[in-house]
């Protein structure tokens, strides 16, 4: 499978990875994995979100690998991850936990960061073992548990049933979404990001998103259509830090709100005033900061206390 679309210059364009695997999840789905950074470094995975792949992590990646082992892998379906033979919350949970058992040796821990539907992926594994032996922290940066269509804010509308129909619809949509103009970067931008979001941040979204297969697209629609992750919110119980941006169309601070709310051991929350749905790259420096202190905090001070 040739690399998806992507911005090729600039800070938004993907590092060539150190190595590249392929993993495979309970049902047999195969995940493609690229490694970055030194070998036994403190270990970091992104977990990308609907319409993604791991180009959307370039700027963590080009920051964090020079001295962190980052590990970046395509949900099923996108980038270079064929399309599984099934799709729900529980495939999210498998593949993480796929993807953490292949990459971290036995005793290590890593920061898992996620991003929209990687943040669900993090919720509908929380209470596994193998998540929990494995995750010394988490990052959840603009995603949600429930309701993702009824709070939904990319329509202009009051909110109720024909709001939550026609977002769902519009959303949903199994039509392509074709290449990548004027208008369709403009769209994105609404849709997903915050007014002051660049033109090369737009582009790099843009390139990645349009990427994304509709059927893929449209059957992870579905499932984010009914999501319901409140108990995995529940079962949370290593240190998570939330962010969100204030802009946000798609999932919008309530959820944010509400995570905050029912996580056993939250460290602390930001809303980003002006950003929307795209914050890691709309802020990169931001997010790689944030990154960067949940590593040495929990994963760095975790080994230096298992040394001693």
């Amino acid at each position: 499978m040739s690399r998806p679309a992507h911005v090729v210059s600039g800070p938004y364009s993907p590092p060539v990875p150190a190595r590249e695997l392929t993993v495979r999840s309970a049902d047999g789905a195969r995940l493609h994995v690229e490694l970055h950074g030194p070998e036994g470094a403190p270990a970091v995975v992104l977990a990308h979100g609907w319409t993604c792949s791991t180009a959307f992590w370039a700027a963590q990646v080009r920051d964090l690998a020079a001295d962190h082992r980052v590990i970046a892998y395509d949900q099923r379906g996108h980038g270079r991850s064929p399309a599984g033979p099934t799709y729900g919350t529980e495939a999210l949970a498998d593949d993480l936990e796929a993807v953490l058992a292949e990459t971290l040796p036995a005793g290590e821990k890593a920061v898992v960061v996620g991003h929209s539907m990687g943040g669900m992926a993090v919720l509908a594994a929380a209470a596994r073992p193998r998540f929990r032996e494995r995750t010394a922290a988490v990052l959840l940066c603009s995603t949600g548990s429930a309701r993702l269509v009824a709070e939904a804010l990319v329509l202009p509308l009051r909110a109720g049933r024909f709001r939550t129909w026609l977002t769902a619809r519009i959303l949903g949509s199994p039509a392509p979404l074709g290449p990548v103009t004027p208008t369709a970067r403009r769209i994105l931008k609404y849709a997903t990001m915050g007014a002051g979001s660049t033109p090369d941040m737009v582009e790099a979204c843009a390139q990645v998103v349009h990427a994304c297969p509709r059927k893929v697209r449209h059957a992870w629609s579905r499932v984010l259509e009914g999501l319901d992750l409140e108990a995995g919110v529940r079962e949370l119980t290593v240190p998570t830090e939330v962010l969100v941006g204030t802009a946000d169309r798609l999932t919008p601070p309530v959820h944010a709100r509400e995570l905050v709310a029912g996580l056993p051991y939250c460290v602390r929350s930001t809303e980003l005033p002006g950003l929307g749905h795209m914050t890691p790259v709309e802020a990169p420096e931001l997010v790689n900061g944030k990154i960067r202190e949940l590593v040495t905090r929990y994963a760095v001070d975790a080994r230096l206390e298992e040394g001693a």
